[in-house]
């Protein structure tokens, strides 16, 4: 697409908006098309080149010198976005071109891991806690390409094989996920939302390796299971598929808001055992009421998202060690609150989409030692019994360079007496 001053002049109105990262980047960036009117192909260019420039920020800002969103813009589209110099050379002003022709000539390699990583030196560091430095670079470049478009099969109204024809027939290239039973991967990011598969229920958008989790918790028919932190629900939604919308399905969470997103969802789904249920705080009442009685619980807990850099790379300038300190603190006492529900023989499976230990196996390993009525069960072996042939130990680790999903971590714990 040529980049005219006016296309040049959106995308660096979007990033004014954004870089202050205030809110989400991809809330700033809908409300700014929201409020401008903007054709289909320039919304496509300014959320390109915002993303990329979010993605490869730390890079840009050592080519840039001024870290004005004009220059990050216009180091992005050279470096990145496959334009030339003659090609962007209309728009810039006097001294820009000189300045340009430098970008491309930085030698990734000769930088810091940080900047080859594209993630933030606090972050590095902590990760080198666990991780060697080529696995991080691994980790980090990984993370620095865009995430594919995965879709769920509602197993309650479709089969696979059908919907993969069906998209087909509309000439969508489209193939089936290589982990997950019930997905679907798509070549290229369309819009689905008017399309009938999703009007009519029988697709949603979820990424394999959330879709996994419904597999780990494996509840059964008549099952009494319990979504903790619920959010929108696409996890729900999956576990009632799993369930042949039998038995009964609690979908709680501390939003009205996301809860209130669920019911359009759950109208689409023709799920029937889901049961919305809005909690004050871990330990509402609603909550202790249901102690001991549930037989499977999803706890998908709030953390950081620093699986999930690939969809929202501003979110590794939006935490820090403090926030994910206050993370930990409330990922311990959510897993607390919600094994409480499990009946003795029942099974809850803790996860996160974030890369960090002290968000994962350090949350279980702590609760396993404060709750010795629990144990861990390798979730290697369940995907087994559930015929998905993917190679884990004791824990689920998902990674964007191994196997193409987000960064995802589970564990799964199996109540074995009532101490």
């Amino acid at each position: 697409m040529l980049i005219t001053e006016y296309r040049l002049e959106l995308i660096i109105q979007a990033l004014r908006a954004i870089l202050p990262l205030a809110h989400p980047a991809d809330t700033t960036l809908r409300y700014f098309f929201k409020n401008e009117r903007i054709g289909s192909n320039e919304r496509e260019l300014v959320a390109e080149t915002v993303f990329g420039v979010l993605r490869h920020r730390l890079l840009l800002e050592i080519t840039c010198g001024e870290n004005t969103p004009r220059r990050l813009a216009l180091a992005w589209l050279l470096r990145f976005g496959g334009y030339n110099l003659r090609e962007i050379e209309p728009v810039l002003k006097r001294d820009e071109k000189e300045w340009l022709a430098t970008v491309k000539g930085i030698k990734v390699e000769d930088l810091p891991l940080a900047v080859q990583a594209e993630l933030p030196e606090w972050l590095v560091e902590k990760m080198r806690g666990s991780y060697s430095d080529a696995d991080i670079l691994a980790i980090g470049l990984s993370m620095q390409q865009g995430a594919p478009l995965d879709i769920r099969v509602n197993t309650l109204l479709a089969k696979r094989d059908d919907v993969l024809q069906q998209l087909h027939d509309k000439n969508i290239e489209a193939t089936a996920t290589s982990w997950s039973p019930v997905g679907i991967r798509l070549k290229e990011k369309i819009p689905l939302n008017k399309d009938a598969l999703f009007t009519e229920g029988k697709i949603e958008v979820q990424d394999e390796g959330s879709q996994l989790l419904g597999f780990l918790l494996a509840p059964k028919r008549n099952d009494m299971v319990v979504d903790f932190c619920a959010g929108a629900g696409g996890k729900t939604l999956m576990l009632s598929a799993l369930m042949n919308s039998q038995g009964r399905l609690y979908a709680m969470d501390t939003s009205e808001k996301r809860l209130a997103n669920l019911k359009p969802r759950l109208k689409r789904s023709g799920a029937s055992n889901i049961q919305p249920m809005l909690i004050s705080h871990e330990n509402d009442l609603k909550v202790k009421r249901l102690a001991g009685k549930i037989d499977r619980v999803l706890v998908d807990a709030p953390c950081s998202g620093l699986g999930t850099l690939r969809r929202s790379p501003d979110l590794k300038f939006r935490q820090s060690p403090g926030s994910i300190e206050e993370f930990t603190r409330k990922q311990a006492a959510i897993l607390a609150s919600a094994s409480r529900l499990l009946k003795k023989g029942g099974r809850m499976v803790y996860a996160t989409c974030s890369i960090l230990p002290e968000e994962n196996q350090y949350i279980v390993q702590a609760f396993l030692a404060a709750h010795p009525g629990f144990a861990l069960k390798p979730a290697g072996e369940i995907l087994q019994q559930q015929k998905i042939a993917l190679e884990m130990g004791d824990y689920l680790e998902l990674r964007p360079h191994l196997h193409g999903t987000d960064g995802f971590f589970a564990a799964v714990l199996e109540k074995q007496t009532d101490c």
